[in-house]
């Protein structure tokens, strides 16, 4: 949240470096599939609200379904029409959100139906209203805690960068060294292969009294 007077520009930079949700809407034609992927760290609150448009053909229906990585379903709804889901991450890796129409169209044309969806998460998936509630928490305080939920998530952000950025270095490190050994190995079977030529070429010459 942005303080005025108390953070100014500084809590706006963390405020956009945390926004953890995005609003889309999209045309899903009849019989095709549409997912949204993203990758998620560990222990995120994952909100989303959908509304699918009531044109279509009679008969043909639009099935959501949230999956991991590993395919396990997070949450599934067969006809959805409208409504909301929520789950928690259990570990870092890409999550996906689909939408798929079934259904005979026939012969005929049949409008595409519209998506509207909205994900929230991380510190925007909260209620804060809910735990202003349930801990009997000021207007002020509520600010704070935000605040402070905020700043350990970017804290955590930075961590979790720098922790990538450690690994991909040592996967650099690790690789050029491979390299540079693969290239010493390399020119070693190089000259070797050379010396046998120049052997081979010389006691062949010499079989075919060529040279003395």
């Amino acid at each position: 949240m942005w303080v005025p007077g108390l953070l100014g520009p500084l809590a706006l930079v963390l405020a956009l470096a945390a926004g953890g949700g995005h609003a889309l809407s999209f045309q899903l034609p009849p019989q095709t599939r549409k997912c949204l992927k993203e990758e998620l760290h560990r222990d995120v609150m994952v909100t989303g609200e959908y509304q699918v448009s009531e044109a279509g053909a009679p008969g043909v229906r639009i099935d959501l379904r949230v999956t991991d990585s590993a395919g396990h379903i997070l949450y599934s709804k067969e006809d959805a029409k409208k409504g909301k889901f929520a789950f928690t991450t259990e570990d870092y890796e890409v999550y996906e959100i689909c939408f798929e129409s079934h259904g005979q169209t026939g012969n005929f044309r049949i409008p595409d139906q519209l998506i509207s969806l909205s994900i929230k998460h991380g510190i925007e998936a909260l209620n804060y209203e809910n735990v202003a509630k349930a801990e009997k928490l000021k207007p002020l305080e509520v600010d704070l805690r935000r605040l402070e939920d905020l700043s350990e998530s970017i804290v955590k952000d930075f961590a979790f960068m720098k922790q990538r950025e450690e690994e991909m270095r040592d996967t650099n490190e690790s690789t050029s060294a491979r390299v540079f050994y693969f290239s010493i190995f390399s020119m070693l079977c190089l000259v070797g292969l050379a010396t046998w030529q120049v052997f081979y070429l010389r006691r062949f010459f010499k079989a075919k009294k060529l040279i003395e």
